[in-house]
């Protein structure tokens, strides 16, 4: 995927990069937490992406949930998507293996190459598997909203598929 950003600004880290803090010019972070913009991949075509915090295990496709807060101000903090059922929060994919302590682009929006557990198949819903994985198999309270399978596990690679997302989030609570 070689997805670029539709405009550019100066010091934009690229989409499928990864960067560590810096206190540079008095900044925290190489770029702007929960900055938004949109990005285009001669592929996968339009997508949509937010800045974010990284977490440990990250690789790139992890399905991870975002948000928090530390006192009160934003944190913009990543985890990895666990198999939690009415989690209820929102949900991005990784770009690039943003570690912890590293920054970096999350998409959430358009055509994304999501990670597995191995059991998605092509134009189904999808609901969180754990580890940042993903999977079609149908578990109460554990779908993905706004989320669905374009291919198979396998496509574009193992253990990845192609999935359509529109700033997904983890189901809330069933009524």
């Amino acid at each position: 995927m070689t997805f670029v950003p539709m405009s550019q600004e100066i010091g934009m880290p690229p989409i499928n990069s990864t960067r560590v803090a810096s206190t540079a010019a008095g900044r925290s972070t190489p770029w702007k937490l929960g900055d938004i913009i949109k990005a285009v991949d001669p592929v996968y075509g339009v997508g949509e992406f937010i800045y974010l915090l990284g977490v440990a295990s990250t690789v790139i496709g992890s399905v991870v949930t975002w948000g928090g807060n530390a006192s009160g101000v934003p944190s913009f903090q990543t985890a990895l998507a666990p198999a939690t059922a009415n989690l209820n929060q929102p949900l991005a994919v990784a770009m690039a293996a943003n570690v912890g302590s590293q920054y970096g682009w999350y998409q959430i929006s358009g055509h994304a190459v999501a990670a597995t557990n191995g059991t998605l198949t092509a134009d189904a819903p999808v609901y969180l598997a754990g580890s940042g994985q993903l999977s079609t198999s149908s578990v109460a309270g554990k779908q993905v909203e706004d989320a669905r399978s374009i291919t198979a596990t396998g496509t574009p690679a193992a253990g990845l598929a192609v999935i359509e997302i529109n700033r997904p989030s983890a189901q809330g609570a069933i009524t």
